[in-house]
């Protein structure tokens, strides 16, 4: 298979820490990311979902692992693997456990095949504390062990955020040590820990316009504000804010297209072309034009089809309200 067909993360620029900042479009292929020959632009592979995102742009400093698009290499198959998914030993070659070394929170168990397989099986004895946790995937664990096997699984970045569910708002959220709680672009609770620093700004082209109509002379600043504030600012687009009458004025870059916010009088650029995937009744959200939503996908596309900023006012539908 060609590794130009996996699909991946595409973004507008790479930081002088070497990650990939600004997000352009999720689900892109690198060769369809890097046929623009934008300067700048860059690509990762990671299949994460849109929390782990969100922790990368605002408080990570940008997305790990990034390629830039110029002068980038071109990685083989085996080489976009994970670490953790390349066992040093595979449990195939033996047939006995006495040999394989599963790693950290697994054990080998022998199969009913009498092969030898590695399994999750964390070390549970240290955790002290019982109930539900909320993970930094922005998921809630019916206890801490149950998280750390969801760690084992799929998530090796996978950690516990604070204890209870996770919350739609950060009433009530208690974040260990020196983190503050932030509310994310989809009213999502994290715990986090601001950076108060960045660097110098040296080009205009790192100018933002946040979606609250401020700008920002770096994505680092947009996170500075974004964390001390409490909840997600956005960008609106690229550049300083400008007086725009209407989204006739404002320019987007790519495949984004311009969403006029009724309330503030302001318009964003907005990726428009997203596939939704079969939803659930347990997905359904409430618009604020007071319509049900079978998911926050479909609503993000009837707010393309309308050219109008549509954002989730609680959960479920509009007929229930639904507090967290």
């Amino acid at each position: 298979m060609d590794c130009l067909s996996l699909a991946g993360n595409c973004w507008l620029q790479q930081g002088k820490n070497g990650r990939c900042q600004v997000l352009y479009m999720s689900g892109m292929t690198r060769e369809d990311c890097c046929r623009s020959g934008r300067l700048g632009t860059a690509w990762t592979e990671e299949d994460v979902p849109n929390s782990t995102l969100f922790r990368w742009m605002i408080f990570n400093g940008g997305a790990p692992n990034c390629i830039p698009c110029k002068d980038g290499p071109i990685m083989h198959d085996d080489q976009f693997l994970h670490p953790s998914t390349q066992p040093s030993i595979h449990p195939s070659i033996s047939e006995t456990c006495d040999s394989v070394d599963c790693g950290p929170g697994k054990r080998c168990k022998m199969n009913k095949r009498n092969k030898p397989r590695c399994v999750c099986a964390p070390d549970c004895s240290n955790v002290t504390g019982r109930g539900s946790v909320c993970g930094s995937d922005g998921k809630s664990y019916r206890d801490e062990c149950t998280m750390l096997r969801a760690r084992c699984r799929n998530h090796p970045d996978l950690e516990v955020q604070y204890h209870g569910r996770c919350r739609k708002t950060c009433h009530g959220v208690r974040c260990p040590g020196s983190a503050s709680c932030v509310v994310d672009q989809t009213n999502n609770a994290y715990c986090v820990t601001c950076n108060h620093q960045c660097p110098e700004v040296t080009s205009p082209d790192q100018y933002l316009c946040g979606n609250d109509g401020v700008v920002y002379a770096s994505s680092c600043h947009l996170r500075r504000a974004t964390c001390i504030l409490g909840r997600s600012i956005g960008v609106a687009y690229e550049g300083k804010c400008i007086d725009a009458r209407s989204c006739e004025d404002i320019v987007c870059r790519g495949a984004k297209r311009c969403l006029w916010d009724e309330a503030s009088g302001r318009g964003r650029c907005s990726v428009c072309d997203e596939a939704c995937p079969e939803s659930r009744q347990a997905e359904s959200v409430c618009s604020s034009d007071n319509n049900t939503y079978p998911s926050e996908c479909s609503m993000r596309q009837a707010a393309c089809a309308q050219q109008r900023l549509l954002e989730v006012k609680h959960s479920g539908s509009c007929n229930c309200l639904n507090l967290v």
